[in-house]
């Protein structure tokens, strides 16, 4: 029997990437999936019923507030048809040709897999780093504050560990959220996304738990794809950069949990405040 697999994206303000979007999952297997659009309260919304309903299986599922990328994924799962696997992914994601049916393959060789990821190409074709180790409290530390002034420095390199040219799955500590392709079981197994996370980190969570639960997260080279980058994100820097500070606190302080850890929690959230408010100021010159 053939495995199904249902696609499921979250939409905020997300027409102009859309229908690249739907035309590439028809592209990308063999049997094209069916498709469930979450939109998260989108200004554009008509824009988006528009494409939808102009690609046989897919349908739309609307949401009157923006419910976060985690908490609209949960509902498009529980919300529409059964299948083998899941494959979540953003709408400014473009499949190249088998993508689908090469993860798939995949995780069929692979019983043990719960998620498994592509290479993510951004759109000036480097490879965007979406398979990494969890992140320690010495590498979190280290990559969240030189990232950005000093993108070699040895923390990042451990964090991100792969190199460009792998070529063969491997099993990696968790993948990023921008395309996952899930296990059903798995995912109810674990509880899909934490809704904690209104954005960033609930991927992280998810690839942890995935291994908590005795499966892996698996990073698949052979399967391909494109992200074009943050479109509904671009005009609230600000915000964004306050969320995932918000949710990498957060994240950590449950690694870190216990009376005993308050101290080092206490140093977690003095770190990300100050590396929040420097980012903050760097983009405000920036955009002066």
């Amino acid at each position: 029997m053939t495995a199904t697999v249902r696609v499921v994206t979250v939409t905020y303000n997300s027409s102009g990437v859309l229908a690249d979007f739907l035309d590439s999952v028809a592209a990308a297997a063999k049997t094209a999936p069916g498709v469930t659009v979450v939109d998260n309260g989108s200004r554009d919304l008509q824009a988006t019923r528009d494409l939808v309903a102009r690609h046989p299986g897919a349908r739309l599922i609307e949401s009157s507030d923006n419910l976060g990328y985690g908490s609209a994924m949960n509902v498009g799962v529980r919300e529409g048809d059964d299948a083998d696997y899941y494959l979540l992914a953003n709408p400014d994601l473009i499949f190249q040709e088998d993508a689908i049916d090469l993860l798939v393959e995949a995780a069929e060789r692979a019983p043990r897999a719960g998620a498994l990821g592509p290479a993510i190409f951004n759109s000036d074709g480097t490879l965007y780093p979406s398979a990494r180790a969890l992140p320690s409290l010495r590498n979190g530390i280290g990559h969240a504050l030189f990232s950005r002034s000093w993108p070699s420095n040895p923390w990042t390199r451990s964090y991100r560990p792969l190199p460009a040219g792998s070529i063969e799955p491997v099993a990696v500590g968790w993948l990023s959220g921008a395309c996952l392709l899930v296990r059903a079981d798995a995912f109810r197994r674990i509880g899909g996304f934490d809704e904690s996370f209104f954005m960033y980190f609930e991927d992280v969570d998810f690839g942890r738990r995935i291994g908590i639960a005795g499966l892996q997260n698996v990073y698949v080279p052979a399967a391909r794809a494109i992200h074009s980058g943050a479109h509904s994100t671009s005009e609230r820097s600000d915000s964004m950069d306050r969320a995932h500070h918000d949710s990498a606190y957060l994240y950590l302080s449950r690694v870190y949990s216990g009376p005993l850890l308050a101290p080092v929690r206490l140093a977690l959230r003095a770190g990300l405040w100050v590396r929040g408010r420097w980012a903050g100021r760097r983009s405000h010159r920036t955009a002066g």
